[in-house]
Order: C-alpha cells, then structure tokens, then sequence
C-alpha cells in the first residue's frame, strides 16, 4: 500500500461467546484489523468477514459453534452468488481445542486460531485471501500483548466501562476445567503494559476499568521499580490514574488473596466493594476431587477477613453442582456454605464433563439428581440474591451512569455492586457518577431518584 492512501473499507462482525475475557478479546481483534480498513458491522450478513470467538467451558459449546457456522455457511454461499466473498473465522477457545476437527466438519471455514495467535490476523488474512485455509493454535513464545496496537476501541457503547486483560492462562488444574489446555500455562502482563493501556483506556472515556484473568488475583509481573509486584500493588498504582473512578477485578481463586489484596479493599476507594470469589463447593471432600487445592475453612476465613476490612463488601461466586462422587451430604455441606456466607449474586451449573479433563472419566452423578441439586441451589441464592436488593431500597448509592435507561427520559447505570439501577434523568447525567436514593428492587434492576438530603439513614447495602 503506497504512503498517504487509505484501505480499501471492509466489514467486520465478531459473535462473542462466554466470558468477558472474550469480550475483550473481540475488542481487540478489532483493532488488530482496523489498519487492514475492517469496520465493524451490526450483522453477519454483509460482513466481509465474520469471527466466531468461541468458550470451551460449558457443554456442548462446540456443537453450539458448528449449529453458528451452518446459519453462516447459508450467507457465505449468497454472497459467493452475488460475485463476493465472505470469510468465516473460528477464534477462542474451542478453535484451541478442537482446530482439526473444526476444518474437516466445516472445510468452507477459512481460519482458525487460538485465544493467544489473534495478534497474527493480518498475516492470517493475507494467507486466506490467496485462498489457502490456515490454522494457527500454537502457544507462541512472543507476548500477543506486545503486538496489539495502542489504540483500542471502546468495547461497550459510550466506552466509559471497559475490560483489561492482566493474567491469561491457569495453573491449578482443576479436574473439571479446559482452561490450562486451551490458555496455557498462566502469563502475566507487565505492570508498565497495563498502567499504559489503562490510560488510553481512561482517555477515550473509559471511567471503570474490570482487570481480567482466568486467575486474575494469581498476577505476578514486572513492576515499574524493577521488582515483581503483586495485584494490591497493580491496584494501587491504577487507582493513582486521573480520571480513573472505579476499579474491579475477576475472575479470582481462594488461595491467591493474599495480605495486602484484602488490604486493598478496606484501603482504595476505587476498588468497588464487590468481589467474585469462586468456591465451587461446600464439602472439603469435592473440593480434594475437584483439586482446588484449598478447604472450605480457608474460604471461610477469607470472606470474615474481607468483611472486617469492608464491611460492606459484597460477594458473588461460582458452584458446580453433580460434580462426580458428590453425595447428598456433600451438596448439603454446600448449602450450609451459602446460608451462611451470603451472596449478592452467584453463577451455577450442573457438572458437564470436558474431554481430556481429569473428571471425565470419572463416574457421575445421576442426571435427575443433579438437576434437582441445580435447583435447588438456584432457588436459594435467587432468594438471596433478591433479598440483598430489597435491602438496597432507601439507601444511598453512587451509581455510575453509562448510557440511556429503557424508557424515554430515564438514564441507567451501575451501582458498586453491579446492579443495574434506572432512573429518570437528563442524558447529561451520562458519564458522571451520581449519589442516588434506591426506591425499590426490581426483578433483575433497581429504580432510583437522585439523592435528596433529607434524614434517610445512610448505610451500605447488606
């Protein structure tokens, strides 16, 4: 391409599927391709090419991928009739595990690659376009990061929330779990890479940033002084950022909260007072199956230590219910867990065996029985999860609010505890973080009004 000329528009349309690692991930395909001209495109059907980034975690998830391609396919053979050209690509995690696979079942894909290769598109692309197939689920020895280009696109609309991958990878092996096997071995991010991203991130607009990892509170990089730091001090030099308002991070494993991480929490008022700490289990028997590598004691002992900094901290995590050997008694263990700990929210699934896992092999638990423990367990962290928002109502909150609300005159936004609150306002309420009174809890949301300085008792929700 010759100096001063622009390329030549195309349209790019990214399906998402699973975490908001992915999201990121999308995000950042973007601007990988943005230089080659790739605009980004509402809808598949005039895409000049079109990117399934896929997630191995959940079952099924490959016949899901394919089901998505067969619709594509139908578009892919239009725009071939009409003397075009439309590229499909298979990204993320179920390209890392089952690349091959996905080639034979589905020759007419044109590229497949893994979670840690998409910093090579252009040179993928350019392979495609001379009509050869490619596939590229190496694990390189070069950090992706230092590849992708500094400017980066808002990844939600309006780009004042945005996600910031910090860790990738995982080490512990759990019996249940792809993840080591399609993100490798866990890699950490310099402290320097991630200060500078973050501040391109806060001068677009950005005013929340969540860290990511699939072990996020496990990072260890370079610090800035020369010595390996920990998250607490990734925290703390983030939270020095002008324009920064609020910090998150997740997802997080028990045995990594360190000292000065639950320090963190009584000490950085950006550090928003909610925090996903997957346990999985209550019975210490499962979690040895599992090989979580901890005792329910341990994670006991963190959530008092987390609340006597903050004490109004709230918490959400992950349970797997049917996992194999997992009697009645251990799922009982399990909910005795949750009485009384307290959760804001959680995520739960029933137990779904991933090839080439440990726990695959395992015998497992009776279908109808695991459902009905699903159930069950749903059904008490739903009525946990909606008493925790009834007690939000009458009290004062600092929402942030990111775009308009559902109906004409409302803008909507977050609270600390990832609670979606309307309220009617002016747009210009848009971008600003406001205190607001709570009316009432809704279904999945809460109204608010602006706050007034009325004598409302002022307290944290719990």
């Amino acid at each position: 391409m010759e100096r001063g000329t622009r390329p030549v528009g195309k349209k790019l349309h990214v399906i998402t599927y699973g975490c908001q690692m992915n999201v990121y991930d999308s995000a950042r395909m973007g601007d990988v391709l943005a230089p080659l001209g790739y605009r980004a495109s509402a809808v598949p059907d005039d895409a000049d090419l079109v990117i399934l980034n896929t997630c191995h975690i959940r079952d099924r998830a490959a016949e899901k991928m394919f089901s998505q391609l067969g619709r594509l396919r139908v578009m892919q053979q239009a725009r071939a009739a009409a003397g075009g050209r439309m590229l499909l690509a298979v990204a993320g995690c179920v390209a890392q595990a089952e690349g091959a696979q996905i080639l034979k079942r589905a020759p007419y894909v044109d590229l497949v690659f893994g979670p840690q290769t998409y910093h090579r598109l252009p040179a993928m692309l350019q392979q495609a376009d001379q009509g050869r197939q490619v596939i590229d689920t190496d694990f390189p020895a070069e950090e992706k990061f230092d590849f992708l280009p500094e400017q980066a696109a808002p990844q939600t609309a309006g780009g004042l929330t945005a996600f910031l991958t910090v860790q990738e990878g995982c080490d512990k092996f759990c019996s249940f779990c792809v993840v080591p096997f399609t993100r490798g071995a866990e890699s950490s991010r310099s402290a320097a890479s991630i200060l500078a991203e973050a501040r391109r991130m806060v001068a677009a607009g950005a005013r929340e940033i969540t860290l990511l990892g699939q072990n996020v509170n496990a990072w260890h990089g370079d610090g800035l002084d020369g010595r390996e730091w920990r998250l607490g001090r990734l925290l703390r030099a983030l939270a020095e950022l002008p324009g920064l308002q609020r910090l998150r991070y997740t997802t997080s494993h028990p045995r990594d909260m360190d000292d000065d991480l639950i320090a963190c929490h009584g000490e950085i008022p950006a550090l928003m007072p909610f925090l996903h700490l997957p346990v999985q289990s209550g019975s210490d028997r499962v979690l040895a199956a599992m090989n979580r590598r901890h005792k329910v004691a341990l994670f006991d002992g963190l959530v008092d230590r987390l609340r006597r900094v903050r004490p109004d901290i709230a918490l959400s995590s992950d349970f797997i219910v049917g996992h194999p050997g997992e009697t009645d008694d251990d799922f009982a263990q399990t909910l005795d867990l949750i009485r009384r700990t307290g959760f804001a929210m959680a995520y739960s699934f029933r137990y779904s065996p991933r090839p080439g896992t440990p726990a695959a092999d395992r015998p497992g638990v009776a279908s109808q029985v695991a459902d009905d423990r699903l159930q069950e367990l749903q059904a008490l962290l739903r009525q946990q999860q909606d008493a925790f928002n009834a007690a939000c109502a009458g009290r004062r909150l600092d929402v942030l609010f990111t775009g308009p609300g559902r109906d004409p005159g409302q803008v909507a936004g977050r609270s600390p505890y990832l609670q979606p609150v309307h309220m009617l306002g002016p747009a210009a309420l848009i971008g600003t973080t406001q205190q607001v009174k709570i009316e009432r809890a809704l279904t999945n949301s809460l109204t608010a009004v602006p706050w007034s300085h009325s004598r409302i008792e002022e307290r944290a929700c719990a």
